[in-house]
């Protein structure tokens, strides 16, 4: 989701443009979970409450928060420290071209350390589970179970630790569109709409994105180039990304209807021989429903061609063997279980995120949490990158992180296909699945769903066994009181190196070098974890652990790249260039990023 990508840059202080071709926010339903991976990164990014819609459940019984600050780490949408950095542009999701150009601000030199008995320059900023929805006590609460379904069997149960948000979070993906544009907007973002992309070009250190809008053809040059404009958007093939595919074998449509009988569709998951019907309340006396006909892909000529209601009308009806009158119907569409995995994330200074980077068949609600998680991966990674203070390496783990991620997401849904393709000879193993997870014995399937089984590359001859792994939202007792990890971590632009004890000089010394981009927390200690130091990244998984047989120092190098320690990079800016006007110029030492929105 492009804006989502949009207020993680601005929200590290970098000045960003969207260019979008749909004119506002599209209200047609599309997904309606986030799934529990999701949902914890985006909490710890600060989006709890006002954009996610979490729920903590009942706050165990502990003590207080008085006392904390909100000092040093900035909320979303605030500064970091010092002046406002770096200039990226990213695009939400329908299509169209985002830009953007700013200068790079330093921040304060000096390690910043929240300190056991004493608090330095970056004090713990008391947002953590009271700032997004819940209360931070003497322990943390939420977590617990949601009952969710795999291949149209339900009783599939997925849980998510003490501490964290409940794991399967029921929301509307235009809303979630809305919060994400408030936030971007909040922080500075520009939002053009009604542009739509149509040429893309390399020009030495930076890439020229061309557009047409009402005005006629605009153009912007920036550093880096991000594509999220959707199944159909143009950047992927303009830039000339390979992808791996999977055809379609099944083909199903999908809308809103008001039934002309009562009780003509009853709400819920129906399978008969020839395919499925899901019925779903819409509250304003319609339903939504979508089918399911697995007897082949994609009618030949079909694709693109408009639904008309008589057409989903005849499909439900052959499907439950009976005439269905529907008296109305809007938002209704077409597509399959086609599927596709670009071969790369990246190529140089372009980028691909959410459905332009990969598609799937749309079952199990992990559509819009694996593209929300490609935002999240990349956001900070891109900020640290345009502000100069990491190297453009670091861009190439989000390529191995989430495309892993994709493929992982194309296999499962292509798994609960097979399980919901309609042939008698596939009812023993629905029945082996159903009794299962009814049973219990099908958790790992839980994990694999809302991610959580997700554990990142770590570097070779590691040992520890915390790294690449999440970090789950322990409570944390520093010298200004207590918080959570979500509170260490909520707003912050870089990696927090947690200190447990008061030892760890050694540490600190290690990480003066990456100043400007690391944070230093000294705690009382990290509940579940026998380490005496911690390297988290914003999006909470743990990059480097003291028990892995490597240097903090080597671990950052990997990660940031050389020359992290030097001051901005990238030409003076030469402004950004729209319908002809040259707008206000930027700051010398700017660097500037375009990312392109999706087309539907």
């Amino acid at each position: 989701m492009g804006l989502c990508l949009a207020a993680e840059l601005a929200g590290s202080g970098v000045r960003v443009l969207v260019v979008e071709v749909r004119e506002s926010v599209e209200v047609r339903p599309k997904a309606t979970v986030l799934h529990a991976r999701s949902v914890q990164c985006l909490v710890r990014r600060g989006y709890g409450g006002d954009v996610v819609p979490v729920e903590w459940g009942t706050p165990a019984a502990g003590g207080s928060v008085a006392g904390m600050s909100a000092a040093g780490v900035s909320a979303a949408g605030g500064s970091v420290a010092g002046a406002p950095v770096g200039g990226v542009s990213v695009s939400c999701g329908s299509g169209g071209v985002g830009v953007a150009s700013a200068g790079v601000g330093v921040p304060g030199a000096g390690v910043s350390e929240v300190g056991l008995g004493s608090v330095g320059a970056g004090a713990v900023s008391a947002a953590g589970m009271s700032a997004a929805g819940g209360s931070v006590a003497g322990a943390p609460v939420g977590g617990g179970s949601s009952v969710f379904h795999f291949g149209g069997l339900g009783g599939l149960v997925i849980s998510a630790p003490v501490g964290e948000p409940v794991p399967v979070v029921r929301c509307v993906q235009a809303e979630l569109e809305v919060g994400f544009e408030r936030r971007a907007r909040l922080a500075g973002v520009r939002v053009v709409r009604g542009v739509v992309v149509t040429g893309l070009e390399v020009e030495g250190d930076g890439v020229r994105v061309v557009g047409r809008g009402p005005w006629g053809v605009v153009s912007w040059r920036a550093s880096f180039v991000v594509g999220a404009d959707g199944a159909r958007g143009v950047v992927r093939e303009l830039a000339g990304f390979g992808c791996r595919s999977w055809p379609a074998s099944a083909r199903a449509l999908m809308g809103w209807v008001r039934p002309s009988r009562v009780g003509e569709l009853v709400a819920g998951w129906h399978r008969t021989r020839r395919g499925w019907v899901v019925v779903k309340e819409a509250g304003d006396g319609g339903v939504h429903v979508r089918t399911l006909n697995c007897s082949g892909g994609e009618v030949e000529g079909v694709r693109g061609r408009p639904v008309s209601l008589g057409e989903l009308r005849g499909e439900v009806s052959w499907i439950v063997g009976r005439d269905v009158v529907l008296g109305e119907g809007r938002w209704l569409s077409r597509f399959s279980d086609f599927s596709r995995v670009a071969g790369s994330f990246r190529r140089g200074r372009v980028l691909l995120a959410g459905d332009a980077a990969h598609v799937h068949f749309p079952v199990g609600g992990q559509g819009l949490s694996t593209g929300l998680l490609d935002a999240v991966n990349l956001g900070w990674k891109l900020a640290l990158c345009v502000r100069g203070v990491a190297g453009e390496e670091l861009l190439d783990s989000y390529d191995v992180e989430r495309r892993a991620a994709a493929l992982r997401v194309v296999e499962s849904t292509r798994a609960q296909l097979a399980l919901m393709r309609p042939g008698v000879e596939l009812d023993p193993l629905r029945d082996l699945f159903g009794s299962l997870m009814r049973e219990g014995g099908a958790g790992g399937l839980g994990q694999m769903v809302s991610a959580q089984d997700t554990v990142l590359p770590v570097a070779e001859g590691s040992v520890s066994g915390c790294e690449g792994r999440f970090l789950r939202n322990v409570v944390l007792r520093t010298g200004r009181g207590v918080t959570d990890v979500v509170g260490v971590l909520r707003g912050g632009a870089g990696p927090v190196l947690l200190l447990a004890g008061r030892s760890g000089g050694c540490f600190v010394d290690q990480v003066r070098g990456w100043s400007r981009v690391v944070r230093v927390v000294r705690v009382a200690s990290i509940p579940g974890v026998d380490c005496e130091a911690l390297l988290v990244r914003p999006d909470g998984y743990i990059a480097w652990a003291a028990d892995g047989g490597r240097g903090l120092d080597a671990a950052l190098r990997a990660m940031l790249g050389p020359g992290v320690c030097g001051g901005p990079a990238g030409p003076p800016s030469a402004g950004v260039r729209s319908a002809g006007v040259r707008s206000a110029g930027v700051p010398a030492g700017s660097r500037r990023v375009a990312g392109s929105g999706t087309r539907r």
